[in-house]
Parts: structure tokens; sequence; C-alpha cells
């Protein structure tokens, strides 16, 4: 029986549409090799919906959504709709109410990568940031008394749940576990969040506990951004709360060469996950052929891994690997050496010319 996929593809705004473009190509190219086929399903979620309509993610189209194999998103961001609008509006709203609770974000340093690290090589950059991606900080619970006077107060809160801290400590002990990794790492701040923090360390120990093959250890959050620039080798997975792995992911984006190649899935292990590039909308370049599309090639390699085509994810990554190391000079938009579908076009070139090599074997 041909195995098939209903892709969301929410190609969104500024740049979006482009990097999009350049993914769905090599998915074709792949899909072919591979024996898989892929119904695509666009939406056009983000700000120029927003301005012509109002909507941001009309229940419709979350039922839609909710039906689907996975979504693959381009960006959301608009310079025109004010900052929250279509984040809120869109983003979490698909997290929440698709239940994506976790953010898994790779840090890897591709071959032929410039890092800002001196002298570390692709083997020293390679861990894996687990996320929670529900609860605290970003849970939008709280509010404001009198505002806009000298004595207003702004109260958020910070929500952690045994459930939710649970799951995600699972999910990045079975991460560890089936990417035969061997330690993990739980980065939070216990010195001073004493309550939050205390039901982390202690959800910790227990769910660790079943999982004696795994190494565990503990960093404080300030303690381990020194260490990823310092020394990123002694990471191999790291899981922690909202913010903090909002915050500490890009500082790994940073260190793996730049958003030029960072990418990230938003998981639900028993539902509809969306994979994207973490770079945002970038508007200045729309329309020009600047930015690089390999984040958002990374993003599908990560969903196809997810809809358990493994073999395509693979190859999609290792032809990514192949044309970071032989042709794109520098990750950054208008200076990759080649257009946005160029670098397209060279992976597919890449995944063709292993087929062919292969082929010859």
């Amino acid at each position: 029986m041909e195995r098939t996929y209903k892709i969301a593809v929410i190609a969104g705004d500024g740049t979006g549409p482009e990097v999009i473009r350049e993914g769905l190509k090599v998915l074709d190219a792949v899909s072919d090799r591979c024996g898989f086929s892929v119904e695509r399903i666009p939406y056009d979620l983000g700000g120029e919906r927003y301005l012509k309509t109002g909507e941001t993610l009309p229940d419709s189209v979350l039922s839609e959504l909710k039906r689907l194999s996975a979504i693959y998103l381009g960006a959301i961001g608009h310079p025109e709709v004010k900052p929250g609008i279509l984040e809120q509006g869109i983003l979490l709203k698909l997290r929440f109410e698709l239940d994506q609770y976790i953010n898994l974000r790779p840090v890897k340093l591709y071959p032929g990568v410039w890092t800002p690290l001196k002298d570390k090589t692709p083997e020293q950059i390679d861990f894996v940031v687990v996320r929670e991606n529900t609860e605290g900080l970003y849970a939008g619970i709280g509010g404001n008394f009198k505002k806009g006077t000298p004595d207003e107060v702004a109260v958020q809160m910070d929500v952690n749940t045994r459930k939710g801290v649970e799951r995600c400590i699972r999910y990045a002990c079975e991460l560890t576990r089936s990417q035969g990794r061997k330690k993990l790492t739980l980065c939070a701040k216990t010195n001073v969040l004493t309550y939050a923090h205390d039901l982390w360390t202690r959800v910790f120990e227990e769910v660790g506990k079943e999982y004696p093959d795994i190494s565990r250890d503990y960093s404080h959050v300030d303690a381990l951004v020194m260490w990823m620039v310092k020394s990123p080798e002694v990471f191999d997975v790291i899981v922690t709360n909202n913010l903090f792995g909002d915050i500490i992911t890009d500082l790994g984006a940073m260190i793996q060469g730049g958003l030029g190649i960072a990418a990230g899935a938003n998981i639900n292990p028993k539902g509809v996950s969306m994979f994207e590039p973490i770079g945002g909308s970038a508007p200045k370049y729309a329309g020009q052929g600047a930015i690089n599309p390999l984040a958002a090639i990374v993003a599908l390699s990560m969903m196809l891994d997810h809809l358990g085509e493994r073999e395509a994810a693979g190859l999609v990554e290792e032809a990514v690997k192949r044309v970071t190391a032989t042709k794109v000079k520098s990750l950054a938009a208008g200076k990759m050496g080649y257009t946005t579908s160029e670098v397209g076009d060279l992976v597919v070139e890449a995944l063709r010319a292993d087929a062919a090599q292969k082929t010859s074997l």
C-alpha cells in the first residue's frame, strides 16, 4: 500500500513562501525516490490575511489541521501588524490547541559552516534541546493593575504542572535513548525559582530512574549558557522549561552558524506536529531571492523523520551536508553565492547525485 501524507503548508509572511517553495522542491525529489506521496493543503494564514479579514486562525481551519499528518510552516510576522497579534493568534494558538507540548531544537554544526566558537568542529557541536512548549510564562496567566499609572502592577504567572513537566522529561528520556545519546541535562534555576523548579528536579529524578542507561546531570541556566559557548561538546540532550528553552535555543542557533541553518519542531507525539525554520519572516529580504532556505529544508527533514520516513529524512540531511561542505559560501542572506532557488536546486542535485552513486555501486 502506498504511503500517503496530508501536509498543511502555511507559507506565511515575508520570506516564508520563498523558503517553503524550496523545501517543497526537495520534498518532491525525495518522496519520488523513497516511494511515498504527499498531498499538500495550502493555508493563507499570516499577516496578509489578517490585514484583509481581521482573522488570525479561524476555528474551522483549526479543525481541519487536526485531521492532517503534519504542518509545514514558513514564517509568521508582518511589519504592518502590531507585535503579538499574529504570534498569539496563530503560533501560540496552534501550539496550545494542538497540544504541541514539545519544542524540539537540534543544535548541529554542519560541515563547512562557520561558527563563532573558535576551533570547534561538527563533532563538538551536536546536541538537542527539548523545551516544554505549552506552560510556563507563555501560558499567559496574569494581568495589570492600575495600568499606565505610577502605581502600575504587572503580574505574569509561571505555570508548571506535574503532568506537563513529566511528559516533557519523559519525551526527553525517550529521545535520548532512541537517538543513541548518552546524557540528559536538566536546565533550571533551583537556587532562586525554588517552587517551580523543585518540581522539575523531583520529576527529573523520579522519571530518570526508569532509564538507567541514560546518564543525568543538572545545570543552572546561567552556567549552562556559559558552557554552551566554552564547551558545547559536554551536552547531548538538554531538557528545560518554556522560557529558558526559548532563550538557549537562540544561542544554539548562533553557535551552529546562524538562523540560516536553524530548524525546529513543535511536537505532539500522538497528534499533529509543526515544523519550521526558526529565523522568522525577514520581510526586508522578501522577493529578493537572497534568503537561505536550508533551515526550512532541515525542518523538512525533521518532519519526514517524525512521520516515520527515516530514510528520506536521512537523505535530505546528507544532501544539506554536501551543499554546506562544498557549495554555499555563507549562510547569511545575500552572501550565499547563490539565490534562494539555486540553493534549493543544489540540495535536489545532491540528492540525485547520491542516488546515482548508489545505483552505480
